[in-house]
């Protein structure tokens, strides 16, 4: 009879080069491991940022000034924003303009925002060319800081509804809103940079002390004025 087998012996312990291969796949995933983790946290760290700058850049932090003013809600029950120019004044300097309707009338609505300014730091900025053309309605002017704003509140501008699918004609400057059907007030607010605003400026003066001469001289029917006697 053969003599019995053997037990299975263990495995015998890797050699040298296997354990060398073990050691560098370990060290790879390490690698992979920590670059993964570094990739992520750059991502996490450089979007929130981003994100923000992108922010920043898009919105304008005077409308939201202008947002917080203290006026109740029906004074700004719809508002519509525009933007224009550059932040740094790069060509044109921006200029930041806002349209409010208010439920209220005119008078009641000025008095409502002249005193929300008031209490946001603006002051009532009295200049020539305020407004630069005649306007109706109650139109002032204010500055703060580096900025200059204009608010103008005015009576609305009532256009009646379309008639058989044919968009209406505006009523007239001087036709009066129907009674009940047009009512309200309308607010423009224009922010502009201080330095952009011509009114910031020294204006052109028409002293004669300072230019010299009379901007306005006499004329006489005599193109040669009177002759200087010559002297005998």
């Amino acid at each position: 009879m053969r003599p019995g087998a053997e037990p299975d012996a263990p495995d015998a312990p890797p050699s040298g080069g296997a354990r060398s291969e073990l050691r560098r796949r370990i060290r790879e995933r390490r690698r992979l491991r920590a670059g993964i983790l570094a990739l992520v946290s750059l991502v996490i760290l450089g979007a929130v940022p981003l994100y923000f700058g992108i922010r920043t850049l898009a919105h304008d932090p005077v409308f939201d000034s202008l947002d917080q003013l203290g006026v109740p809600e029906w004074a700004a029950a719809k508002t519509v924003d525009d933007v224009s120019g550059s932040r740094w004044c790069l060509l044109d300097c921006r200029l930041r303009e806002r349209t409010v309707e208010s439920q209220r009338a005119p008078k009641e609505t000025a008095q409502v925002y002249e005193r929300a300014l008031t209490d946001a730091g603006w002051r009532p900025w009295k200049v020539t060319r305020c407004p630069e053309q005649p306007a109706k309605g109650r139109y002032t002017c204010w500055r703060r800081d580096e900025l200059t704003l204009d608010l103008w509140v005015r009576e609305p501008t009532c256009v009646p509804p379309p008639v058989n699918g044919e968009p209406a004609i505006p009523p007239s400057p001087v036709a009066k809103p129907a009674a009940g059907k047009c009512t309200g007030s309308l607010v423009s607010v224009k922010v502009r940079n201080a330095i952009d605003d011509e009114r910031t400026r020294p204006q052109p003066s028409t002293d004669p002390s300072l230019t010299g001469e009379d901007p306005f001289p006499t004329i006489t029917d005599d193109p040669l004025g009177e002759l200087t006697p010559s002297p005998s």
